[in-house]
């Protein structure tokens, strides 16, 4: 069963090239009046909080732990990826798709930027009123 939530009034999806995918166990939440460009990918479990704003092609993967969290106000520029999900790579004798995936989350405080082609991984938490500047991984 797919969960996904749009909370609230305002909210702005652009357009058909926006991929919202959710699972058992992977909701999605968008809170109201957030602004979702163009060829974004959400794959839950995600919440996004009020006002949050993501630029063309921003990648979101929750993973299968506990997800990713966007606090309210932030913005998220163009070609940015955050994955709460990692491989393991424990036992060389096992190819690596047939080993398990860790997940620990990725948490973004309000009021944050995030410039473009940012990668963030498994684990992150950014606090409020950060700036993350462009590229930075």
């Amino acid at each position: 069963m797919e969960t996904i939530e749009i909370k609230g009034e305002d909210t702005y999806i652009s357009d058909e090239n926006v991929h919202i995918f959710a699972e058992r166990g992977r909701k999605v939440v968008i809170e109201k009046n957030c602004r979702i460009a163009s060829g974004c990918f959400i794959h839950g479990p995600c919440v996004l909080e009020q006002n949050v704003g993501l630029n063309q092609n921003v990648h979101l993967d929750g993973g299968s732990g506990k997800g990713i969290r966007v606090g309210a106000d932030t913005r998220i520029g163009p070609s940015t990826s955050i994955f709460a999900f990692n491989h393991t790579f424990d036992d060389s004798e096992i190819p690596i798709r047939l080993q398990k995936v860790k997940s620990k989350g990725v948490t973004i405080g309000e009021d944050v930027w995030i410039g473009a082609n940012v990668s963030i991984v498994d684990g992150v938490d950014i606090g409020s009123h950060a700036v993350v500047g462009i590229g930075s991984v």
